[in-house]
Order: structure tokens, then C-alpha cells, then sequence
């Protein structure tokens, strides 16, 4: 069965055969679930703790 991942930018269940994969030079490897959270995390530099439409910005309101 395949596996899920998760959005390194939303937090979100990426399902299987839809995503990107971006790996970075040192390596590091990050999912995403569209071209929207990836161009925040990468292109923008954003936080997804402070950006309003993502699961984490929620979970850490809610604490």
C-alpha cells in the first residue's frame, strides 16, 4: 500500500500519487501538498506558524 506523507508547509495528509517532493542541497527532504505551500515555504521564506490557512498556525492557536 502506499504511503501518505505530510505537508512540510500545511500539516496536511498529502494522498497518494498527488504532492511534490522538493529536496534541498543539504539534503533535507520536503513534501508538499501544492505549488501554494510550496512557493510560501520556499519562494516567500514564510512561517507556517504565523500563516492563518495552515493546520500548524491552528494547533498552536488552540494551545
Amino acid at each position: 500500500m502506499a504511503e501518505t506523507k505530510k505537508c512540510s508547509f500545511t500539516g496536511k495528509q498529502i494522498p497518494p500519487g498527488t504532492g511534490m517532493m522538493y529536496v534541498k542541497k543539504t539534503g533535507q527532504v520536503l513534501y508538499f501538498i501544492n505549488s501554494k505551500a510550496k512557493k510560501n515555504y520556499i519562494n516567500l521564506n514564510r512561517i507556517p506558524a504565523r500563516t492563518r490557512w495552515t493546520d500548524t498556525f491552528h494547533s498552536k492557536r488552540d494551545k
